[in-house]
This record gives structure tokens, sequence and C-alpha cells, in this order.
């Protein structure tokens, strides 16, 4: 007897992902922001017409979604179930090997702090999360009565990530670290504050942010410890 398969079918949208050019303008999203076309093309190496057909079928498959600013479009990921797609796919990958100078620098930086889509990674999302476990803040993929205040003192609206229609505070394995960072809509508010407070800007890396020095007295007053990232990478 023929078996049909009654579960999703995976295939129209893995197919859209196992393109080397449509990953590559996947992977740039990850960093959360809109970016334009032009720059997607030149991020993924390819013509203007080219990437213009790319986003096109990623649009149709509804991995991506289109902002308008006049006569400007800005592509960025439809969410963060495809964000997280990406992450796992990226930790059952292998990685590119480093051929230049340059892609050395690169690595580093977003092994030091990136944005996974909307929260932080890297070394530097690894130890808050293992700072807010060391204080007491974080257990059973939850925040405790100090941590909610803690959050709360530096600007994070925890009643409202609570709210929101995805995992409130999952740990995230981290694809570089192999070890958790702190996800889901509690990652995405603390990552929120953290930029809009000047403690983390963005690199000129795609992806990376970097700690200020505001940001390293901020955060060593709020989580006293060991320092989030190891030194402040000059991007």
């Amino acid at each position: 007897m023929e078996y049909i398969a009654h579960d999703a079918d995976i295939a129209p949208v893995a197919t859209l992902i196992a393109d080397p050019t449509r990953a590559a303008m996947l992977t740039a999203l990850l960093g959360g922001r809109a970016l334009a076309a032009g720059e997607l093309a030149r991020i993924s190496g390819v013509s203007a017409a080219t990437a213009s057909a790319h986003l096109a079928r990623l649009l149709g498959g509804g991995l991506v979604d289109v902002v308008s600013q006049g006569r400007h479009r800005y592509y960025r990921l439809a969410g963060h179930e495809v964000a997280e797609v990406l992450e796992v796919l990226a930790r059952m990958s292998a990685r590119r090997p480093v051929r230049s100078l340059r892609q050395s620098r690169q690595a580093k930086l977003l092994e030091e702090a990136r944005t996974c889509y909307d929260h932080l990674a890297g070394r530097a999302g690894v130890s808050l999360l293992d700072r807010l476990k060391e204080g007491g803040h974080y257990a059973a993929h939850d925040l405790t009565e100090t941590g909610e205040r803690l959050l709360t003192r530096l600007g994070v609206d925890v009643p409202d990530a609570r709210r929101a229609r995805r995992r409130f505070a999952p740990e995230c394995l981290d694809w570089t670290e192999r070890r958790s960072h702190l996800g889901g809509a509690l990652g995405a508010a603390i990552t929120t504050v953290l930029l809009e407070r000047g403690w983390y800007r963005r690199g000129t890396t795609p992806r990376a942010v970097v700690l200020t020095d505001e940001g390293r007295r901020g955060l060593a007053e709020l989580l006293p410890g060991k320092e989030l990232t190891s030194h402040t990478p000059v991007t």
C-alpha cells in the first residue's frame, strides 16, 4: 500500500533555504534589521536582478516580509519562527573555513557578541544567562521573583513579554558556544533595552554588537560577576 504522509509538507520551505544565495540572504537578515535588496545582493555576491528573483521566491514562500518606505523596499525575516529554524540549521551545519584575515576578524566578532534575530547571542549572550542563573534570577525556563524585579529595574517590560505570542524565556543553544543563551520574548525584550540604553551598539559587521563603556559599567552594577564580553571588539 502506498503511504501518503499527512504531516506538514516541509520540502518547499527546505528547498527555499537550501539555495546558497537565498541562504546567505536569510543569514544576513538574522541580525534582526531590515535590509534593502541592493545590500542583500552585495552580501550574497549576485547581481541586483538575480537578488530580486531570489527575494521574490522568499516572499512567496513566506520566509521574508517587505517594508516600503517611500520608493525604497526593505526586507526582513517573516518572524522569530524563521529565525529559530535558521539557528537550528546553523547548529547542525559545519562551519565555513576562514580564508582571510577579514573573515577571521568577522568570525571573532560574531563569536563575541551578536544578535540571534532579536536576542543577544555569542559569548555575551551565554554569559548573561549564566549570571542570571548564578544570581538566582532565572530557573526552569522562567524568571524568579528577584529576576523579575531586577529586569524591571533595567527597564524591561516583563508582563508585556509574558503576553507575547511566543515562548517566554527558553534557553537557546548557541551555535558558536554550544551552550545556551536566553531566547524567546524575554531575551528579545532584554536585548531591545540594552540597545536602547546604548549599553550595546550594532557593529559594522552584520549581526555583530559591541559592548560600550557605559554598558560595561551598567552591567557590572546590575549583574556583578564576570564581564559579559572579555573585551570591546573594534568594528
